[in-house]
């Protein structure tokens, strides 16, 4: 058969990002299964434990109910975004108005596209960190926007330099990308960076984005960048509930800031999708309801298993701080490594477990790994296992 030749192109943007890591990474454990292979994934940010039970009662109770099927708002429904704004009271002490400085979001990372198609304009300036998500890059790619990236280092507690960045030309940077806690290196951030920043953003309009899932994760502090004074004028801040409340494959996130932001923001998701499944917002604010208990069972599991992700980098020789926060825990290789790939291919083609090589996250992330805590304690320990078998090989 005669193969038909396509001319037709995609869109420049096209070739200018890749298909995400972690779907590339899936397909390739996928294959070595279905070649025998008992792959264990200590890669991805996956919570495995279940939402609490109250969630789901609702979510059922909810579901069931006449008149919840139908298309919602694109604002979501006042019950969520009172339970956002009630939430952010209790947890962080910022006071939002639920009518118009919260907007629920189908996830934060749906929210990072929306922000830039509503502030950035083809060739301003966006500046990324390195290392960081690798979304903040990639989006930008894809909004036509100059990716600057801001290097992050281990020996400033992977915060900015603001300094250095006030000795660049910024003159048409219009949105800075910052995170923390952090992802993926665990660092936290304290009331005096977050006010720097927001007086960098004020002094240069620059608007500037902290993504926050991560807070209630290994943290006994949770901080908002909205607790900053002056923060609505020139930041915005997204949150989720995927990690916090084990609820990833579920879809809610927020963004909150100014209404004028908001309305921005509002502007490109009211073009591009539509409100959640209303249960699905009865749900989410019945999970934002939930007191510490919660978070205390939550953070008593994955302290166990930090426990064993320690010894899992210690059989490795990595180095680690045991200040850091989040669902992960990254590590410095051993310098008999040339980079994180090595060390990741080594382990996963040697004894069937697949660590995330810091590479993946930015040229400031090669001599780095990441190991998730969305995996159990038993799996993990055969994790251990394998790996101690074949360094006694």
């Amino acid at each position: 058969m005669t193969q038909i030749q396509n001319t037709i192109q995609p869109a420049t943007r096209i070739g200018t990002v890749e298909e995400y890591y972690f779907s590339i990474k899936l397909k390739e454990l996928d294959k070595l299964r279905k070649q025998g292979k008992q792959i264990i994934n200590m890669g991805i940010g996956n919570p495995d434990l279940q939402p609490a039970p109250q969630v789901l009662e609702e979510l059922n109770k909810q579901s069931i109910a006449e008149g919840n099927h139908g298309y919602q708002s694109y604002i979501g429904i006042p019950e969520l975004r009172e339970a956002i704004s009630t939430w952010y009271a209790q947890n962080y002490s910022v006071n939002l108005n639920p009518v118009n400085e919260v907007l629920p979001l189908m996830g934060s990372k749906e929210g990072i596209m929306h922000i830039m198609l509503a502030f950035v304009n083809p060739g301003d300036g966006v500046l990324v960190p390195n290392p960081g998500y690798p979304t903040y890059a990639s989006v930008s790619k894809i909004a036509q926007a100059n990716l600057i990236q801001y290097d992050l280092d281990e020996d400033n507690n992977w915060l900015p330099n603001l300094d250095e960045l006030e000795q660049s030309d910024l003159s048409r940077v219009k949105l800075m990308w910052i995170n923390y806690p952090n992802m993926p290196t665990g660092a936290n951030a304290d009331a005096d960076f977050f006010k720097r920043v927001i007086d960098f953003g004020r002094k240069h309009n620059i608007v500037i984005v902290n993504d926050n899932p991560y807070s209630f994760i290994l943290n006994d502090a949770p901080q908002s960048i909205m607790q900053i004074e002056g923060a609505k004028e020139v930041a915005i801040e997204l949150n989720s509930l995927s990690k916090s409340h084990n609820m990833a494959g579920w879809r809610v996130g927020m963004a909150v800031s100014n209404p004028e932001f908001i309305q921005y923001i509002l502007r490109v998701k009211s073009n591009m999708d539509s409100g959640m499944f209303k249960p699905l917002q009865l749900a989410a604010a019945k999970a934002l309801s939930l007191g510490s208990d919660w978070y205390n069972t939550v953070n008593a599991e994955y302290r166990k298993r930090r426990v064993l992700v320690y010894e899992i980098m210690d059989l490795l020789n990595c180095s680690y701080d045991l200040n850091q926060t989040g669902m992960f825990v990254w590590a410095r290789i051993p310098d008999s490594y040339a980079d994180s790939g090595e060390l990741s291919d080594e382990i996963l083609y040697g004894c069937d477990v697949f660590i995330t090589p810091g590479f993946i996250f930015g040229s400031k992330g090669e001599k780095y790994i990441r190991i998730s805590l969305c995996t159990n304690q038993t799996v993990l320990e055969e994790a251990k296992q394998r790996i101690i078998a074949i360094k006694n090989n």
